[in-house]
Parts: structure tokens; C-alpha cells; sequence
């Protein structure tokens, strides 16, 4: 029996756990030097910058779908799913969908024109079932970013 529900502060190391478990999954365990602290700060602050539901069964989070409000000059309010995460145990049970299934309620509810995220090119069983309920899978742009040390060393 899993139970969906929003995120609270005492879930972070758990969650913190499942974002770390993500990394290893996609091949990037070392990109994650985001803290405890720092999500705490940034979630339960003064001026919190994400949310997210978790998936708990018996008293252990076994998944989580962070996301945040971004907006679009041409479309307005968008919700942006940042991640979802199952754990590897429990993959293909359907708690990926639940998951999903809540952010795309929070969406609806908060008025969001758009509903977007991203998935890696590799991960087939994301991409099916994002085709699967209709979502659009874009190919003409590209994800642009800049790390930390770039930010740092950029001259504006």
C-alpha cells in the first residue's frame, strides 16, 4: 500500500537518499552536491523555491516528484516537474504514475498553462510512458546551463 502525499521537512533525508539514487541511475553520482541544508533552506525558508509529494509505504518513502513554479512569457504560469523518482525496488508498480498523477492535479489546481520537464534521450521506459498519456516530446530545442564555477566566471 503506498500513500501519495505532499512533502514535509522531516522527509528530506529520505528524499535527499532517492535524489543521490537518481544520480547513480543516470550515470552521474558525483554531479549531486546539493545538502541537506540547502534544501531545507530553499523548501522550508523564508522564501521556499520547490515542493514536492512523496510516495511512503509503511512509514519509508519509496519515491518523490519535486517540482516548482516557472513562468513563461508566452504561455504564463507553468508547473515544472524537476524529478521523479522511484526507488529501483520498486519500479514498473505503477508509484511513478501516482506520483506524476499528483503534479499534474497540482497543476490544475494552481492554474498552470504549461506542465513541463525534461527526460534523458536513454531512458526508454520514461519515454513510453510519456507517450503513452499524449505528453509532447520535443526535439527542436536544446537544455542550455551553466554550473556554479561558469556562473562564478561569467564577466557581465
Amino acid at each position: 500500500m503506498v500513500e501519495i502525499r505532499k512533502g514535509r521537512l522531516d522527509d528530506l533525508p529520505q528524499v535527499h537518499a532517492l535524489i543521490v539514487e537518481l544520480a547513480e541511475y543516470e550515470r552521474a553520482p558525483q554531479e549531486v552536491t546539493n545538502t541537506l541544508a540547502d534544501m531545507e533552506l530553499d523548501g522550508f525558508g523564508e522564501n521556499p523555491i520547490y515542493k514536492f509529494f512523496v510516495a511512503e509505504s509503511e512509514e519509508e518513502i519509496v519515491g518523490i516528484a519535486l517540482y516548482f513554479t516557472a513562468y513563461s512569457t508566452w504561455k504564463g504560469r507553468t508547473l515544472y516537474l524537476e524529478d521523479l523518482v522511484v526507488t529501483e525496488r520498486l519500479r514498473r508498480a505503477g508509484i511513478g504514475k501516482m506520483l506524476f498523477n499528483a503534479v499534474a492535479r497540482e497543476a490544475k489546481e494552481t492554474g498552470a498553462k504549461r506542465f513541463a520537464w525534461q527526460v534523458l534521450e536513454w531512458n526508454e521506459p520514461a519515454i513510453a510512458f510519456y507517450k503513452k498519456i499524449g505528453a509532447t516530446l520535443e526535439t527542436d530545442w536544446y537544455n542550455c546551463r551553466m554550473t556554479e564555477e561558469q556562473i562564478q566566471q561569467y564577466s557581465a
